[in-house]
């Protein structure tokens, strides 16, 4: 088990709102398949790039984007939000670097606006 994987009080929660259409061929453990997912959001990787302990990258891939359109992925974050809501406290804690030069303008530039109102 990899450090970020999912703890066995996590999977209970989450283990009954996936999907499960058994085919022909045996499904990928959907565990793995979401730790796999996991590791992709949480590093930023190409898919690509997935290690192979979490299943080939394209059954991943196909995986989390059926899950998106079938709203699975609502359901999940809405049963985690109830089990436990003072762990949905988000802080966008976003950097965006700008450029050098990017705050320089024309100091003392007057703004004015593009329409003058008819009381003027």
């Amino acid at each position: 088990m990899a450090r970020f994987d999912l703890s066995d009080a996590e999977w209970v929660i989450i283990a009954p709102l996936l999907p499960n259409k058994p085919r022909g061929v045996p499904r990928t453990d959907d565990r793995r398949v979401l730790n796999g997912i996991f590791y992709i959001l949480r590093t930023g990787s190409p898919w690509r790039d997935l290690p192979g302990r979490y299943g080939p990258y394209t059954t991943v891939y196909n995986r989390f984007n059926r899950w998106a359109k079938a709203g699975v992925w609502i359901s999940v974050f809405r049963a985690l939000s109830e089990r436990s809501p003072e762990s949905m406290a988000f802080i966008d804690s976003s950097i965006i670097r700008a450029h050098q030069h990017a705050a320089g303008g024309k100091k003392g530039a007057r703004i004015t606006p593009s329409v003058s109102l008819a009381g003027d």
